[in-house]
């Protein structure tokens, strides 16, 4: 998935693609567990698509991508 896609996407679009592609990689990894994955590298590309949604969340200042600093004071 490509940055440019990504920022069009609205917020909530953003979150839900976070959480398809979380499961999408819990599926993948049972898979490895099992030896039956089909794609291995597929794990890495999951990865970076929610690393690189994150940013985006992050820069667009969405709230619900906060640095864990940020969040680790809001506690306090």
């Amino acid at each position: 998935m490509k940055a440019q896609e990504i920022r069009d996407l609205s917020e909530k679009e953003r979150t839900e693609k976070v959480t398809d592609l979380g499961q999408e990689i819990f599926n993948l990894r049972f898979q490895l567990a099992t030896g039956k994955i089909e794609n291995p590298s597929r794990l890495k590309s999951l990865r970076r698509d929610i690393a690189r949604i994150k940013t985006i969340q992050r820069e667009a200042g969405d709230g619900s991508a906060q640095p864990a600093e940020e969040k680790t004071e809001e506690k306090k």
